[in-house]
């Protein structure tokens, strides 16, 4: 009986985020409309926060519950179900149009990121001390995470008119109505909420389901709950590229894994120290980074674009990473 609740409320978190990925969209980019800012933009800032949101919701539950293992395997395991199996799966419904923008600061900025994190689990070699991010670690994470905001922030608004990697809306130019931007807001925020609401409600019942059949915390971490929290990414990321949003659905996702693994590792680490797992922990923030350096050398060839047989491998190296981690490690 509760297997079958369980469904149930899978199926139900899954419907909340079709409809919020559906009107985060429209809210989304409708705002950058509004007020004259890119899509791009949009989707590294306001859509990557608030569908990083169930990362950060279920990071936090875990640290204070002590389940660091899920903490690890849903920042990492969430990253690398962006690349693989978001980008995989939008870019062969449709071959995605890369931003000039994308690939010379925002891709490298990720990469850059996942090295960090790299570097600073390596406490065996840098402090002689059990491997892991503790709480000067943490706090480096947010440090970093400031400054690319910052930049980020300030580079698209003090260059908007001159920039040329920044598409601006030129059908609202003159036509920025204060109603049509709250209601684009609201639109934005409801999403959000429908977004968050369904991560949550989808990820406690798919827990619910893999403990029941006896899967280890860590691989649950690194593929049931690495994957719920990145539904709304998944949703966003489909739905927008449905629509030709192209830059709000990549945005979303390189700014979604830049925030897990800055602002949320940050927050979570800065809490309570999050041990690497013993068993296959390097391993995974290996495929983590070979997978960010891929994409950029993916994104510099062909034009800018990433196309179907190149989402057809992102999703290929996504799901033989699965087995092998369900399976050896």
């Amino acid at each position: 009986m509760t297997n079958y609740m369980d469904i149930a409320g899978l199926f139900a978190g899954l419907g909340l985020l079709l409809a919020g990925g559906s009107i985060l969209v429209r809210g989304a980019s409708d705002l950058a409309k509004s007020l004259g800012v890119s899509s791009l933009v949009i989707g590294l800032t306001v859509v990557a926060f608030g569908t990083s949101a169930p990362e950060l919701a279920v990071n936090l539950l875990a640290s204070y519950d002590g389940n660091t293992d899920i903490s690890f395997g849903n920042i990492i395991g969430s990253n690398i179900a962006n690349i693989g199996l978001i980008l995989g799966l939008a870019a062969l419904i449709k071959p995605l149009t890369i931003s000039s923008a994308i690939i010379t600061r925002e891709i490298p900025m990720m990469v850059l990121a996942s090295v960090v994190v790299l570097i600073l689990a390596s406490d065996q070699v840098l402090k002689m001390s059990p491997n892991g991010f503790d709480r000067s670690d943490g706090l480096i994470f947010l440090m970093v995470f400031s400054v690319f905001m910052y930049y980020t922030v300030s580079e698209v608004f003090r260059n908007r008119n001159q920039d040329s990697l920044i598409t601006q809306a030129e059908a609202s130019s003159g036509q920025r109505q204060v109603k049509k931007t709250l209601i684009s807001l609201v639109y934005t925020l409801v999403g959000l909420v429908l977004l968050i609401a369904g991560g949550k409600i989808s990820v406690s019942n798919a827990t619910n389901l893999a403990q029941s059949l006896g899967i280890p915390q860590v691989i649950i971490a690194l593929t049931v709950v690495a994957i719920g929290t990145s539904l709304p990414e998944l949703i966003t990321s489909l739905i927008a590229t449905w629509k030709g949003q192209t830059d709000l659905a990549i945005g979303n996702v390189v700014g979604s894994n830049i925030f897990n693994l800055l602002l949320i590792n940050g927050v979570s680490a800065s809490y309570k120290t999050i041990p690497l797992p013993t068993s296959g922990g390097f391993f995974d923030l290996y495929v983590m980074i070979f997978l960010s350096v891929l994409l950029l050398m993916i994104c510099i060839t062909d034009q800018k674009r990433i196309v179907r047989w190149e989402g057809g491998l992102l999703l290929g190296l996504y799901l033989a990473y699965s087995v092998i981690r369900v399976t050896w490690l």
